[in-house]
C-alpha cells in the first residue's frame, strides 16, 4: 500500500489541493445556492473517487492492501454519480450522502493507516484524516437540522482540514519515496 501512494504522491497532493481550494471557497462563499453546492460536491467527490481508484487499479500488483483505496474510491465515484443524477435532492438526503461518504472514506483511511505503519513513519496523518472525516460523518448523522448555512460552513471546514492533512500526507510520502529510491 505505502508504494502505490508513494509512487502517486502527486495524486495525494492534488487531492488534497482540490479538498483545501473546495473548502475554503465554500467557507469564503456560504451563501451559495444548494444547486451549486451540489455540482461542486458531485464533482469533488467524483474526481476524488476516480483518484483513488485509479491509484488503486494502477498500482495493485504485489499490494496487498489496495482494496482500502479502490473501496474509498468507489464511494466517492457513487456519491458523486448519484449527485448529478438527483440534482434536485433534498438538503437532508445531501447531507446524509456526505456523512457516509465521509465515514466510509474516513474508515478506508484508518486501515490504510493502521497497514502503513509498519513501513511508513507519519502514517498518523492518513490515520487523522480518517479521524476527521468519520468524526464529520457522524457529526452530519446527529445533527441534521442545525440549517443548511450550518452546514455549508462544515463541510467547507472539514473538507480544508482534510485537504491540509492530505498534503502534508503527501509530502511525507515523497520523503519516502525518494529515500526508497536512494536505497535501490
Amino acid at each position: 500500500m505505502v508504494t502505490v501512494l508513494a509512487r502517486n504522491w502527486g495524486l495525494v497532493a492534488l487531492r488534497g489541493v482540490v479538498a483545501l481550494a473546495f473548502g475554503l471557497l465554500t467557507i469564503a462563499r456560504p451563501g451559495i445556492t444548494l444547486a451549486v453546492l451540489v455540482i461542486l460536491f458531485g464533482a469533488y467527490a467524483l474526481i476524488d473517487g476516480l483518484f483513488s481508484v485509479w491509484a488503486a487499479l494502477a498500482n495493485r500488483r504485489g499490494e496487498p492492501h489496495w482494496v482500502a483505496l479502490l473501496l474509498a474510491g468507489l464511494a466517492g465515484i457513487a456519491v458523486g454519480i448519484v449527485t448529478f443524477l438527483m440534482p434536485g435532492i433534498t438538503a437532508l438526503i445531501l447531507l446524509y450522502f456526505i456523512a457516509a461518504w465521509a465515514i466510509i472514506r474516513g474508515a478506508a483511511e484508518i486501515a490504510m493507516a493502521i497497514q502503513l505503519r509498519k513501513v511508513l513513519t507519519g502514517e498518523w496523518l492518513l490515520a487523522l484524516a480518517g479521524v476527521v472525516s468519520v468524526l464529520f460523518g457522524a457529526f452530519l448523522l446527529m445533527y441534521p437540522g442545525p440549517g443548511a448555512l450550518a452546514v455549508i460552513l462544515w463541510i467547507g471546514i472539514w473538507a480544508a482540514v482534510l485537504g491540509v492533512v492530505v498534503i502534508a500526507l503527501a509530502f511525507r510520502l515523497r520523503q519516502w519515496n525518494q529515500a526508497m529510491s536512494r536505497s535501490t
